[in-house]
C-alpha cells in the first residue's frame, strides 16, 4: 500500500477518519520518500483543502485580483519577506517611485504591510477554529506581527478557512489557551485579523466572498 505525505501541520483528527474519502496529488519528484500528497479531503459534504502549505498562493492570488478588500491599492506584492530575524508570509507595498524601487532597498517604500498566514479546517458547529494542535510557531508569528506594529508597520494575521462548512472563527482557547491570549494581544495592540473562505473544487482553490465575523472570547 502506497503512503502519502500530509502537507498539513495540524492533527486533523477529526477529518482524517476510517472510510473519509481522500484525493491525492501525485509528485514528478523521483527522490521524495512517498508517491503523493494528501490534497483533499472529503467531510460532512464538504471538500476540505489539506495543503496548507498553499494557502499563501490562495491569498495572494486573491489579493492581486481585488477580492480582499482590506488589501487592495498595493503595488508590490510579494511572498515570504524577510525584515531581521523574521520570515513574513506576505508583504505588501508601495512604491514612491516604482522606477527606482529595488527589493533590498526600503528607502523608497510606503505603506508597507506583513502579513502572517493561517490555514483553518477545524470546524465546530459551523465556527472555524485555529489552532487544531498547539503551535509554539504560530505564536511566535504572532509575536512577530506584535512587534512590526510597535515599530510602525500595517500588521495582518490571515486566518483562511479551508473547511467550506465555516462560517466565522473563533481561537481554539480549549487547545491552545497560549496562543489564544497571543492572539488576543496582538489585535488589541493593532494587529488586523482577517478572516475569509476558500472555494474548494478538484481543479481549483480560490478565495471567495468577504471577511468574516471573529470573537475572540473565551
Amino acid at each position: 500500500m502506497d503512503e502519502a505525505h500530509l502537507p498539513n501541520t495540524g492533527r486533523c483528527k477529526e477529518l482524517l477518519i476510517d472510510g473519509a474519502t481522500v484525493y491525492l496529488l501525485p509528485s514528478d519528484n523521483p527522490n521524495r520518500k512517498t508517491k503523493y500528497s494528501l490534497h483533499f479531503v472529503e467531510n460532512n459534504g464538504a471538500l476540505v483543502a489539506m495543503y496548507s502549505q498553499n494557502a499563501n498562493n490562495v491569498v495572494i492570488e486573491g489579493i492581486k485580483k481585488g477580492l480582499v478588500k482590506e488589501l487592495n491599492g498595493y503595488d508590490i506584492v510579494d511572498s515570504e519577506k524577510t525584515i531581521g530575524n523574521s520570515r513574513i508570509d506576505i508583504y505588501l507595498a508601495n512604491a514612491m517611485d516604482s522606477e527606482v524601487y529595488s527589493s533590498d532597498s526600503s528607502s523608497s517604500l510606503v505603506d508597507e504591510t506583513y502579513i502572517e498566514v493561517k490555514s483553518v479546517t477545524l470546524i465546530k458547529d459551523g465556527i472555524a477554529q485555529f489552532p487544531d494542535a498547539p503551535t509554539e510557531r504560530g505564536r511566535k508569528h504572532l509575536k512577530e506581527l506584535i512587534n512590526l506594529k510597535k515599530e510602525g508597520f500595517r500588521a495582518v494575521v490571515f486566518f483562511l478557512i479551508q473547511h467550506p462548512n465555516g462560517n466565522s472563527f473563533r481561537p481554539n482557547w480549549e487547545n491552545d489557551p497560549e496562543f489564544s491570549e497571543t492572539l488576543v494581544e496582538a489585535y488589541d495592540n493593532g494587529v488586523e485579523i482577517l478572516v475569509y473562505k476558500s472555494e474548494n473544487t478538484l481543479d481549483k482553490i480560490s478565495l471567495v466572498g468577504e471577511s468574516l465575523d471573529f470573537n475572540l472570547s473565551k
